[in-house]
């Protein structure tokens, strides 16, 4: 009988403390001062709960419109998600509260404050847009060109590019998803983009070029990608075609040395290394090594220019030979085809 006796006592006991805790009332929410604004709007005497459904009527539709970057005519848009943005209207009201205490009421008692909208926003999404927009918008910069044919250089000239500067864009737009009354349209200005290689870069890179027309027999020595002089030749005769290609002038030599080659056609000179000058010497004047012992040189059977003859060097009248050899340094392109 005492266990239930202790046990009722010690209910009746507690009910005051229960009753007491029932009828204590919840903290009052804060009231926001006379004179706090957010963005403009008045929230003077609502509670934070009532300030931000104020706020949010008044401005999640806005600032959730989308941002557009207009440039040359083209348009690139990017949604508010797209960028991580997000509107606290809670955050905002509480920023006007907290403003509004640290501000000293005037004559009237009013504290006078006006706060910017609570907003953030992914800046590596913001930025990634960004770069977005200026690829979209870039008209891109084009090197000047060589195209080498046997009797023209042609050039096609380099082109200025445009672009925007992403990171300036990023910034450009910062403040104005942060305001819900702005104009969400950006118009960044293009900046140049210039060409690596110009016109005045391949002339100075191809100051002489040589092409070889081994069906036309001629040689033709261009200047500064222009046509500065035309030469007849002789060409490689069946079986010992001149290699058609792009090559450059390797070596240079004024009355050079033959070194036969170890062929049948070479005869009794076969593996010999006759003088240059020396009357039996078949490279007259002087020579332009190409490659593998093909060159232009100089020959004494003048009868043969205009001809396949060689055994795949470029021969030429011993006049004309002088006359190119000053012309041509090492180094310089030679086409042939």
């Amino acid at each position: 009988m005492r266990r239930p006796l202790i046990a009722a006592l010690l209910a009746l006991a507690a009910l005051p403390a229960t009753a007491a805790a029932q009828t204590t009332p919840p903290p009052a929410e804060p009231v926001i001062p006379p004179g706090a604004s957010a963005a403009g709007v008045d929230l003077s005497g609502l509670t934070l709960t009532a300030a931000a459904a104020r706020l949010d009527e008044a401005f999640t539709t806005a600032m959730l419109r989308p941002v557009e970057v207009r440039v040359a005519g083209r348009r690139v848009r990017t949604g508010m998600k797209a960028i991580g943005f997000a509107f606290d209207p809670l955050r905002s009201a509480r920023r006007a509260n907290q403003a509004a205490l640290k501000t000293a009421p005037d004559a009237a008692g009013v504290r006078r404050v006006d706060v910017p909208l609570h907003t953030s926003w992914d800046r590596r999404k913001l930025l990634a847009f960004a770069e977005k927009a200026r690829t979209r918008t870039m008209l891109v910069p084009r090197n000047a060109t060589l195209r080498m044919t046997l009797r023209r250089m042609v050039v096609r000239k380099a082109r200025m590019g445009w672009a925007i500067n992403a990171a300036a864009l990023r910034k450009a737009i910062e403040p104005i998803v942060q305001d819900p009354r702005a104009v969400r349209v950006v118009r960044p200005v293009r900046s140049r983009l210039h060409p690596q290689v110009n016109s005045v870069d391949l002339r100075r890179a191809n100051r002489t070029v040589l092409t070889i027309d081994r069906s036309g027999f001629r040689l033709r020595l261009f200047k500064n990608l222009k046509l500065s002089k035309s030469y007849g030749i002789a060409v490689g005769a069946p079986g010992y075609a001149t290699p058609s290609g792009s090559y450059s002038i390797q070596n240079k030599a004024v009355n050079p040395a033959w070194s036969a080659p170890d062929s049948p056609w070479a005869g009794a000179y076969r593996n010999e290394v006759v003088a240059g000058g020396a009357p039996d010497n078949p490279l007259k004047a002087r020579w332009m090594g190409i490659v593998g012992g093909v060159g232009i040189h100089g020959t004494a059977a003048e009868y043969s220019i205009g001809s396949r003859a060689s055994h795949g060097c470029i021969r030429m009248r011993v006049s004309d030979v002088i006359d190119l050899y000053d012309r041509v340094p090492v180094g310089t392109p030679v086409l042939i085809r």
